[in-house]
């Protein structure tokens, strides 16, 4: 290969990461890094739905009707009935539920911490002046009784004590339109799966056919574990057995883009955030309409309708339902339902990195330590790929030993570009060095390596997990940055080992974007610094391996004297 078309690649390679880079802060709602002309849609007041929002919420569309579900309203001139929360405990939650529809407005997460380890604990659902999150159920079809619709929590407790494996909770609505709502909700210890049983009587003079819904409020707003340089899929998903996980995307909703199957008999719909989760499961069989939509300027909700069967006067009908909400630990989700562990989003890599998960946690069982679970799986990766790094770097000090060569060869015969390239390529025949050799055993591993730290991103068992000394965290950065520094000088060293371009300025490039793209690690987790740090250390290692066994001097560049140049 010729310099010229060296040069060309290099540059091509160097605008394709901004642009690729621009592109990923965009599919965020993020503004772009290096082109700040460029326009981003992102959801109206994000950042602020006020409370009223959700209770205002409209009701699901009644399935096949063009209208909106008729909710049970007090007269114009009578007073707004007044709200009550109620809380309940067990040993994973203190939840919040509403006097309102006996919705679940606040979810506490007891086992994990909302920042640091020591800090209150996390909570996933809420309803106050910054931020709506709610889980919300009713009927339609009818002035029938809904999320709106006060309801009364009958006597009984409402704290899982020591020796009781499950607690009961049940609302009941007074009658409207000649119909009663009893929700039943039924948690157990150790499980973020609440079973909720939805039973219809109808106390009325003649049959009622209401449709159920279930649904998931949220504003638009993104986790707090994110920050400018990564960001993981917040938002809705519906999961079909046909079509299988689809997201939507918050900005579709707002283009009436969002694009679902909205027919199936089986599946969950889910509200999806960085490491944790909330989804609604209607049993298999159960036909159901799935639908997303905007409620109000911030405010976003997934949900199902599925149709009841006839309620004939002085009988009652009951469908049960399971409403998840909690961590995304895959094998927990993988127990609940059928594809819900798909709720911790790989992307695209999914198919590498489950493996890769399950490897990692298999390693934690016998270490009991995430940050040595992730140096083990980088060291059984690299043991994996030996030979076609072997391969690799063989090539890459092949070329290291004869660039001296190379670089006198452009001096002399800068002036004569054709002779310089017939030059040059003779050397490469008598030295048998393929300028490529290198890159396609490190392309083909790039999935890999991509797909494992999307795992470690995803994974909520990094957060609040220590490694050794000062990183507690591993799901959070550096307090004093000494992981990113080493990241940064294991990187330059490993540069400094391979074989320079001969051009002086593609030379700086090799220089300059290992710099860049360090500084992004500043800002990543602890977890994704220790494994690009144990990368880099085994890679320098295995190089020089290579280029002692080969003769080539183990001489690493000044870059000073280049830049000087």
């Amino acid at each position: 290969m010729n310099d010229i078309r060296r040069s060309i690649l290099w540059v091509v390679f160097g605008f394709s990461m901004v642009l690729i880079w621009d592109k990923w802060q965009i599919h965020n709602g993020r503004q772009p890094t290096f082109f700040p002309s460029a326009s981003v849609s992102a959801p109206k007041d994000a950042g602020a739905a006020p409370a009223a929002a959700a209770a205002d919420a409209s009701l699901p569309a009644a399935s096949g009707a063009a209208g909106v579900g008729t909710s049970a309203q007090a007269p114009a001139d009578a007073p707004a009935p007044v709200t009550v929360s109620h809380e309940v405990s067990t040993d994973v939650f203190k939840l919040t539920f509403n006097s309102e529809g006996g919705s679940l407005v606040g979810a506490t997460l007891l086992k994990h911490a909302s920042g640091q380890l020591g800090t209150a604990p996390f909570q996933l659902l809420t309803q106050d002046a910054n931020h709506t999150y709610v889980a919300q159920s009713g009927l339609i079809g009818g002035a029938f009784p809904n999320h709106k619709t006060p309801m009364t929590l009958v006597p009984g407790p409402t704290t899982l004590v020591d020796g009781q494996d499950t607690l009961t909770v049940k609302f009941e609505s007074a009658e409207v339109g000649g119909v009663k709502l009893v929700k039943t909700y039924t948690l157990r210890r150790g499980s973020y799966e609440i079973g909720v049983s939805h039973e219809v009587i109808n106390a009325g003079a003649a049959a009622v056919t209401p449709q159920l819904y279930v649904q998931l409020v949220r504003d638009g707003r993104k986790a707090e574990s994110e920050t400018p340089f990564y960001s993981t899929f917040t938002g809705p998903a519906v999961y079909t057995e046909t079509q299988k996980y689809q997201k939507v995307e918050f900005k579709k909703i707002d283009d009436n883009k969002a694009d679902f199957e909205k027919s199936a008999t089986s599946g969950y719909v889910a509200m999806v955030q960085h490491y944790f989760a909330s989804a609604w499961l209607l049993g298999n069989g159960v036909a159901r309409e799935n639908f997303v939509r905007k409620v109000d300027n911030s405010l976003y909700a997934v949900g199902a309708i599925t149709t009841l069967a006839a309620v004939e006067p002085g009988q009652s009908l009951k469908l049960d339902a399971g409403l998840f909400v909690g961590p995304q630990e895959e094998k927990v989700l993988e127990k609940i339902a059928p594809g819900l562990e798909l709720v911790k989003d790989y992307g695209w890599l999914t198919i590498l990195a489950k493996p890769l998960y399950w490897l990692l946690e298999k390693i934690h069982g016998f270490v009991g330590n995430w940050g040595w679970s992730i140096v083990l799986l980088v060291v059984l990766i690299k043991a994996a790929f030996y030979w076609l790094n072997a391969s690799a770097y063989r090539s890459m000090a092949k070329m290291k030993a004869i660039n001296p060569r190379i670089m006198e060869m452009r001096e002399r015969l800068k002036n004569n570009p054709q002779a310089m390239q017939q030059e040059m390529m003779k050397m490469y025949r008598e030295e048998k060095v393929n300028p490529l050799g290198g890159c396609f055993p490190i392309l083909i591993q790039i999935p890999v390596f991509i797909a494992l730290y999307w795992v470690l991103l995803s994974s909520v068992e990094m957060r609040n997990a220590p490694w050794i000394g000062w990183i507690t965290d591993l799901s959070t950065k550096d307090p004093f940055f000494v992981l990113p520094v080493v990241m940064a000088i294991t990187t330059l060293v490993q540069t400094a080992l391979n074989p320079l371009p001969p051009d002086p300025m593609q030379a700086k490039l090799m220089w300059l974007m290992p710099l860049v793209f360090s500084v992004m690690f500043f800002f990543f987790p602890a977890g994704l610094v220790l494994y690009w740090i144990t990368n880099n250390i085994l890679t320098i290692t295995q190089q020089a391996y290579i280029n002692n066994k080969l003769g080539v001097p183990l001489k690493i560049t000044n870059p000073f004297e280049l830049f000087k140049k």
